[in-house]
């Protein structure tokens, strides 16, 4: 899906003019571009109304780059947005919103313990840290219409949330909701994408799925910062890394009714992420 650059709006409100301009877009849910002008280099991140998500996706982007812009205040390396000439961190866009945020060494973390130290060092700084536009994590709606696309969907993703809802008392705080391992670099996790308070086992449970739940090495690190309890982790990651794959067929399901191709190629890329979600839902 082309989206237009917004370079009249970084103009007008960073005073980023005459700007070498590398398009990304390699985003699900937003549109990014590489900026680089004589202040130096920047990424441009918008949200726009043709972007589905559960909800409002301005509010979900506002939240996130609050997000950002405590961790950075903490010392965190989060890909920390630049305040406009008037001090906000987002302004309006194309029926959404757009951002500048500051460039983060591409240095990927390969290291598996590493990045599970990373994670809870961010869940550790973001313990006391309330922003504006907060969300809860219940945006997965069993009744929703888009879960008939498949005879398996519904039970399944309703399956995951009564587990979810009868875990029991969590440790609870904001969290990043898709920590990839590539959004692990320059030692830091950038990619804030809305700010949602839940259980912090989601976002462990997230980063299990994208390394396939090889959990060597990285649950050991987040072990290490101390931000979870142990019993916790033993009792209840199973039951949030069901959730997790519910909320991965519940986005995949919206997408392909939606015929959402925001990020990829074609539909098959939908398709194919729904049948992931399938089967960590029956494994």
């Amino acid at each position: 899906m082309p989206f237009p650059f917004p370079g009249d709006a970084l103009a007008e409100h960073w005073a980023l003019g005459a700007a070498d301009v590398h398009p990304h877009h390699g985003g699900m849910n937003s549109a990014t571009w590489f900026v680089t002008t004589d202040q130096g280099r920047y990424v441009a991140k918008a949200v726009t109304g043709s972007v589905i998500t559960p909800a409002d996706p301005a509010l979900w982007f506002r939240g996130g780059i609050a997000v950002a812009d405590a961790l950075a205040a903490r010392g965190f390396r989060s890909g920390a947005p630049v305040r406009t000439a008037g001090g906000a961190l987002t302004v309006p866009w194309d029926g959404g919103a757009l951002a500048v945020l500051t460039m983060v060494p591409e240095t990927p973390a390969d290291d598996r313990r590493a990045i599970g130290a990373t994670l809870a060092g961010a869940h550790r700084l973001l313990r006391d840290v309330r922003v504006e536009g907060e969300v809860g994590m219940d945006w997965v709606d069993p009744g929703a219409a888009h879960l008939g696309l498949r005879p398996w969907l519904r039970d399944a993703v309703a399956g995951a949330v009564r587990d979810l809802a009868a875990a029991g008392p969590l440790t609870t705080g904001l969290l990043h909701a898709d920590p990839a391992p590539e959004a692990f670099i320059g030692g830091g996790l950038i990619d804030w994408g809305v700010a949602m308070r839940g259980p912090l086992l989601y976002d462990i449970a997230s980063a299990l799925m994208y390394l396939a739940e090889d959990g060597a090495g990285f649950l050991d690190g987040y072990r290490a910062g101390g931000a979870v309890p142990d019993a916790e982790l033993r009792d209840a990651l199973p039951v949030l890394l069901r959730f997790r794959y519910a909320v991965q067929a519940d986005y995949f399901a919206r997408r392909i009714v939606m015929n959402d191709l925001t990020g990829i190629a074609d539909g098959a890329d939908n398709e194919r992420g729904l049948e992931d979600a399938r089967r960590g839902l029956h494994r």
